[in-house]
């Protein structure tokens, strides 16, 4: 929209480089062009505004495929005016000159004739599709009909209106019928991540089963070694025991041998002290013999009364103590016969004086 300032009874015009304008006065054309700004009256001037600049229009029609199921295209179409004066004298592009209002929408009258023209082929087109190949390879055919057909057409022309591009975004069925064209690929995508799973758990599995496997194998391994361990422990025990019953029996056969030897050594202890008992025993026998041999030497030449004294002497010596004694006249008198030199009677004087 271009920018009017006023000044008096006169008004400016100052407008942008995307718009083109033409100033006309008394049915003449004064001035036209893009990026213009000048001065004029507005009881006797005439103006035009026509964007020059690229302007996108969007489009979203419904159209049917061939097996009759509602199909929704959503397009747009950029254009742009390349020819602004034959726009301006086929379409009202006229501005108020006191205020810079528009008069008319022309543009809206491009829009509708642009959609026209883009949707008729794009129906025809998807008219002779069945449903799954316009979704699966209908944009690009549908694209390349608006856009010949929008190239093509002679009304475009005559508006000075130029089509940049056409682009088709999408073709999308109803949202059941979506929905129930999803569900193939939405379980073959489930299958295929089920399957993704179930490998997923079966590779786990696996992963758990050589776990356990190497698991059992080492206790295998370990029971195994265990064994080695425990037969290597009796064969040590019982070669301990081997060693100790070998260490015990030379033991026990130098105990024998020492038992033997001292013995051997006690008997012939014995036997020495036996035989010095018995050489001790001759020499005192010996000695007493002689002894006895000598006394009784001694003896043999003494008289009678002297032996008979000396065997009293004896005897009292090896009696025990006597502290009271009774001697009757029969013994006294037999004693006294007996020591008498004569060995006769003594006389009953000397019995009864010595009683």
């Amino acid at each position: 929209m271009a920018d009017i300032s006023r000044r008096f009874f006169l008004r400016h015009l100052r407008s942008t480089p995307t718009t083109w304008i033409r100033h006309h006065a008394k049915g003449r054309v004064k001035r036209e062009g893009v990026g213009l700004s000048f001065w004029y009256r507005p009881l006797t001037a005439v103006l035009s505004e026509v964007p020059v600049d690229d302007r996108e229009l969007p489009l979203l029609f419904h159209a049917r495929s061939a097996d009759f199921s509602d199909i929704t295209v959503q397009a747009t179409v950029t254009y742009r005016v390349a020819d602004p004066a034959a726009a301006a004298s086929r379409l009202d592009f006229s501005i108020n000159p006191a205020t810079g209002a528009a008069a008319a929408r022309p543009l809206d009258q491009v829009a509708t004739l642009l959609a026209e023209l883009a949707q008729q082929p794009a129906l025809d087109l998807l008219a002779r599709l069945p449903l799954a190949e316009a979704l699966t390879a209908g944009i690009s055919p549908v694209r390349e009909a608006v856009s010949a057909a929008l190239a093509e057409d002679a009304r475009l022309s005559d508006l000075g209106v130029r089509v940049v591009s056409a682009r088709v975004v999408a073709i999308r069925p109803e949202p059941e019928l979506e929905r129930a064209l999803q569900t193939p690929t939405r379980e073959t995508v489930q299958a295929d991540a089920d399957r993704a799973t179930y490998a997923r758990r079966a590779q786990a599995v696996e992963q758990e089963r050589a776990i356990a496997e190497n698991e059992l194998q080492n206790k295998i391994e370990l029971a195994r070694r265990e064994q080695q361990l425990v037969e290597q422990h009796g064969a040590n025990a019982r070669r301990q025991a081997e060693l100790d019953a070998a260490a015990q029996l030379a033991e026990a056969q130098g105990q024998s041998e020492r038992e033997k030897l001292a013995t051997a050594g006690q008997a012939e202890r014995e036997k020495v002290l036996a035989d010095a008992r018995a050489a001790a025993v001759r020499a005192l026998g010996l000695a007493e013999a002689e002894k006895e041999a000598a006394r009784l030497a001694a003896y043999r030449d003494l008289p009678d009364a002297v032996l008979q004294s000396v065997t009293v002497r004896e005897f009292a010596g090896k009696l025990p103590d006597i502290k009271a004694l009774t001697i009757t006249p029969d013994v006294v008198t037999d004693l006294l016969q007996r020591l008498a030199p004569g060995g006769g009677e003594v006389p009953a004087q000397r019995r009864t004086k010595n009683t």
